[in-house]
């Protein structure tokens, strides 16, 4: 498998999975309903072990632009291969989320309210205070990155072969996302990844959900800017220590 189509792969199954459980908890009528917080952040974490499982053999699984544009800043992955791996990454995450569409479309059209719709596919904040948002980003992202640096020991080999995510196991980068849900996932669902909720939003706003409502375009820069400082930060920080 090459290291792009294992992005693509290994993206779509972490939405495919991490979005799954939020339909399942937030639709109405699905065997999950109203199970909990806890069962999102624990859902999510497991996603990624598993989109990091399938992807890290081939493409060292970043699974994020915010990873991949992290490692190329510390100058630990090519950077003539970022737009390929945010590329496939970003389209992962489109067709993982418009599966999550298809197999629960029933409880789509059975839920009433338009937020709940939207939370499937993308994050928003509990309370919308933007500057502390994007901070909120920022913050989480730091943290995955810089943990992603000492789990994984990121390299590149002369002939540019990634390794990131899945170099030393996927467990450990599991728990850091999971402990990043729990600690600071109140405030905007920790996005901590572009991929995660700018290519589901779009599908959001493309598909044709009944009663789906606003696709919050005014809020999508968020999810997507503040991880992408974050992971700048981590690759400055990491450069230090």
């Amino acid at each position: 498998m090459s290291p792009v189509v294992a992005e693509f792969i290994g993206t779509a199954v972490l939405i495919l999975l991490g979005d799954g459980v939020v339909a399942n908890v937030v639709l109405t009528d699905t065997k999950g309903h109203n199970s909990g917080w806890m069962v999102i952040t624990t859902a999510w974490a497991l996603a990624v072990f598993v989109g990091v499982v399938i992807a890290g053999p081939a493409s060292g699984a970043h699974l994020s632009p915010a990873v991949t544009v992290g490692l190329a800043v510390a100058g630990k992955f090519a950077w003539a291969l970022v737009p390929k791996y945010i590329g496939a990454q970003l389209a992962g995450g489109f067709v993982g989320a418009v599966l999550v569409w298809v197999l629960y479309k029933d409880h789509f059209d059975r839920t009433a309210e338009a937020g709940l719709k939207l939370a499937v596919f993308c994050t928003g904040p509990a309370i919308r205070n933007h500057p502390l948002n994007l901070l909120n980003e920022v913050i989480g992202t730091l943290v995955l990155v810089l943990a992603v640096f000492y789990i994984a020991g990121a390299e590149i080999t002369p002939t540019h072969t990634p390794v990131g995510l899945g170099s030393v196991g996927a467990l450990p980068v599991a728990l850091v996302v999971w402990v990043i849900g729990l600690g600071l996932g109140g405030t905007t669902g920790y996005a901590i990844n572009p991929a995660r909720d700018l290519a589901p939003r779009l599908a959001h706003a493309l598909l044709p959900i009944r009663g789906k409502g606003s696709s919050e375009w005014g809020y999508a820069w968020i999810p997507v800017v503040g991880p992408l400082m974050g992971a700048v930060l981590a690759a400055v920080l990491y450069g230090q220590l």
